[in-house]
């Protein structure tokens, strides 16, 4: 029997497969959700380099939220990673929603992003 980080990463590696399969080269857009706090980053994976990183721990973002681990801040999150991958000509990504399932806080920053400029 499998405890539940063995699940958790089981779930990721599928995810991660998956989009490698369909991706094509594209930047990856990694989300990692804390029970504080949400980040998220641009991941290069031919190169193994992150591009554009953003999370509720940012003190712009900390100053206006009331706190990091709820859908406003998900959404704050989203917005801000998708201006600074604009702003380095980055628009199409894949998003990889780690092991985590597609609601909430996740759905949360993923609409934000989209809505901001990034296509996925």
């Amino acid at each position: 029997m499998l405890n539940s980080k063995e699940l958790f990463a089981r779930r990721a590696q599928r995810t991660r497969s998956a989009l490698r399969r369909k991706s094509t080269g594209m930047v990856r857009l990694s989300v990692f959700r804390s029970s504080k706090n949400i980040y998220a980053q641009l991941i290069d994976d031919d190169n193994g380099v992150t591009l554009v990183a953003a999370s509720s721990l940012e003190k712009e973002l900390r100053d206006a939220l009331k706190t990091g681990a709820d859908k406003a801040a998900a959404e704050a999150v989203g917005k801000l990673v998708a201006e600074r991958a604009l702003e380095k000509g980055l628009n199409k990504v894949v998003f990889d929603r780690g092991g985590y399932r597609f609601h909430g806080r996740v759905k949360a920053l993923a609409d934000s992003a989209r809505e901001a400029g990034l296509k996925f």
